[in-house]
């Protein structure tokens, strides 16, 4: 059955004050029009709302039902309303997929501001590598994916999603401390290691392109034996002598582990908030994404 909400409204009425007189003078129409509304809704119900009671009429058992019905209807609408409205107080479960890196450094100062100015917000974290967190945000799972890409290797996004750009970080290439290489641009310092093996990410394939790229501009083809997700695991397989891979420079590496800076051209991840178009006006959203975005 689909039925006018508007018509639920005057049937509402007419069961709290008894005629359609007094619904009309409520709500500041004709009565006809009460009168011809209400039977616009017993038709898109199927059954009849109203019966004569003397020079009044009455509801009829499936109409008192269906008024019941509307009191749980309308206020759905109107708190449907509420929470759509961009300048409505925000509340809600927001739902966000995001990178190991984008948690720590966007998301958890958020999720901590936000306990203490806007404690009905709530936000749940799932920790994806971006083409998954992509996928879940166009599944509907997820209300907000934090994804990167590489300077050297863009991402592009589906019409259907709205990105927003959030911060950039540098990234070096980590190899172990004896042989660390000081000066020189990019393709000097990966010319210096073409011999090894390389380790790269393995849920993801953008960095594997940034280092193909920058390989190829040196004059060789790396050789990618080894992938590893975690950062930390890179470092160890790198002390352990299994290759050279990216990391970020500002990142303090651990003992064993040198970073070689790299320019001309340099590496950047660049960070993005992605969300399916048209939802960023919700209030929870909304705001969450301006947290970030503040990051």
């Amino acid at each position: 059955m689909v039925v006018d909400p508007r018509r639920l409204e005057l049937l509402l009425e007419l069961s709290r004050r008894g005629s359609m007189a007094a619904v009309a003078d409520a709500l500041h129409v004709t009565t006809s029009t009460v009168s011809q509304q209400i039977a616009a809704l017993a038709r898109e119900a199927g059954v009849a709302l109203v019966e004569p009671d003397g020079r009044r009429v009455r509801l009829t058992p499936a109409g008192r039902r269906l008024a019941d019905h509307a009191v749980t209807v309308l206020a759905a609408l109107e708190a449907a309303r509420a929470d759509l409205d961009p300048g409505a107080t925000p509340t809600g479960e927001v739902r966000v997929a995001a990178f190991a890196s984008a948690v720590r450094r966007s998301l958890l100062p958020v999720v901590r501001r936000l306990a203490v100015d806007h404690p009905d917000v709530h936000v749940r974290i799932h920790e994806h590598e971006p083409t998954e967190c992509l996928a879940l945000l166009a599944a509907d799972e997820v209300d907000l994916a934090l994804t990167y890409d590489y300077n050297l290797s863009p991402a592009t996004f589906e019409p259907g999603l709205e990105s927003r750009p959030l911060w950039s970080a540098a990234w070096s290439l980590a190899v172990p401390t004896a042989e660390r290489r000081s000066g020189g641009t990019a393709l000097q310092v990966f010319e210096a290691f073409r011999d090894h093996d390389w380790i790269v990410n393995s849920r993801g394939t953008a960095d594997e392109a940034a280092v193909r790229t920058v390989a190829s501009m040196a004059g060789f083809a790396p050789r990618i034996v080894h992938r590893a997700d975690s950062l930390e695991l890179v470092e160890d397989m790198i002390v352990a002598g299994l290759g050279v891979g990216l990391l970020p420079a500002d990142r303090r590496p651990a003992r064993g582990v040198a970073l070689c800076r790299l320019s001309r051209p340099g590496i950047s991840l660049r960070a993005y908030a992605v969300a399916r178009r048209g939802r960023t006006a919700w209030p929870p959203l909304a705001l969450v994404l301006r947290e970030v975005a503040a990051r």
